[in-house]
C-alpha cells in the first residue's frame, strides 16, 4: 500500500509539474505573440517605419520641387533688377501697362448661341 501511495503521489506531482510547464509555455506564447504584434502595428511598429518612409519620399519630392522654384524666382528677380526689357514685359503682362500713345485693343469672345 505504501507503494501506491508513493507512485500515485509521483505521479501527481509530474501532473502539476507539467501542468506548471504547460502554463509557462502559453503564457510565454502569449507574451512572444503579444510582442509581435506590437512590433508589427504598435507606435513604433513595421507599419509605422513604412509610413514614415512614405512621408520622408513626400517630403524629399517636395523639398526638390521648391529648390527648383526657388532657383526660377531668383533667376526672375534677377532679369528684373538687370534687364530693362524683362521688366517692359512684366509691366505689360502682369500690370496691363502701355507706353504713351500705344492703344489697347480688347477681342472679346463671341456670344454663344442657344441650340435649339
Amino acid at each position: 500500500m505504501a507503494e501506491i501511495d508513493l507512485k500515485t503521489i509521483a505521479r501527481a506531482r509530474r501532473r502539476s509539474y507539467e501542468r506548471s510547464r504547460r502554463r509557462v509555455r502559453y503564457a510565454l506564447l502569449f507574451l512572444a505573440l503579444a510582442l509581435l504584434a506590437n512590433a508589427l502595428i504598435g507606435e513604433n511598429g513595421l507599419t509605422a517605419l513604412w509610413q514614415s518612409r512614405r512621408q520622408y519620399a513626400q517630403l524629399q519630392g517636395e523639398m526638390e520641387r521648391l529648390r527648383v522654384e526657388t532657383a526660377r524666382l531668383r533667376e526672375e528677380a534677377r532679369r528684373l533688377r538687370e534687364d530693362p526689357s524683362a521688366i517692359e514685359a512684366y509691366a505689360r503682362s502682369e500690370l496691363g501697362l502701355i507706353r504713351p500713345g500705344e492703344r489697347v485693343i480688347v477681342v472679346a469672345p463671341a456670344p454663344r448661341q442657344p441650340v435649339h
